[in-house]
């Protein structure tokens, strides 16, 4: 065995605990997520239709339409712009995303690892649209089950998912500003109160 053998590696959620965070409210709860494994998918020039095939025989069901996210089983998929998605699954079972999908699209599309490139705190509860409305200009009200809404909440950009409208969703942002968008769900929880 070598000097370094035998390290007890552990992985650090965004926001930088030894578990993920959960922030319970009356009315609501926002909860780190960090089981999640993350791969984006872009179609290759000319190769929109083949894509989508490769893409649907590999995740079991298509790839969502503009301004959605879907779920197949043990995937999960959401569009981000013009022939661009994030595909995303249990990180236990599907480490290797990336890399099996990858296999599965081969020339027709671009695949790269986003696993530790992205944040995510799902809330729930019935006070989600005081939340949501303070934090981005997004038409909460308005939404339904499946929406995936491209917006800003304090200056980042974000993917806010529609799971059960005003009562569940999902925020995704950029890992680096875990803390700060955590910070301003949390403060806006507060402020509503």
């Amino acid at each position: 065995m070598g000097k370094f053998d035998g390290h007890n590696l552990k992985a650090i959620p965004p926001l930088g605990g030894d578990e993920p965070r959960a922030d319970a409210f009356t009315g609501l709860l926002i909860r780190e997520v960090t089981d999640r494994a993350l791969a984006s998918l872009a179609a290759r020039q000319g190769q929109g239709d083949a894509l989508q095939s490769a893409a649907q025989a590999y995740l079991g069901g298509a790839l969502p339409a503009p301004a959605s996210w879907s779920e197949t089983g043990a995937y999960a998929a959401w569009w981000m712009g013009p022939d661009l998605w994030m595909v995303s699954a249990p990180h236990d079972s599907h480490e290797l995303m990336a890399g099996d999908l990858k296999q599965a699209v081969g020339d027709a599309g671009s695949v790269v690892e986003q696993t530790d490139g992205w944040c995510r705190f799902d809330i729930e509860g019935p006070r989600c649209f005081d939340v949501l409305e303070r934090l981005c200009n997004a038409n909460i009200r308005a939404g339904k089950a499946g929406d995936a809404t491209r917006t800003s909440m304090e200056h980042l950009g974000v993917f806010l998912l529609c799971q059960e409208p005003g009562q569940k969703y999902a925020v995704i942002g950029p890992r680096s500003s875990a803390g700060s968008l955590h910070h301003a769900l949390v403060s806006a929880a507060k402020s509503v109160i």
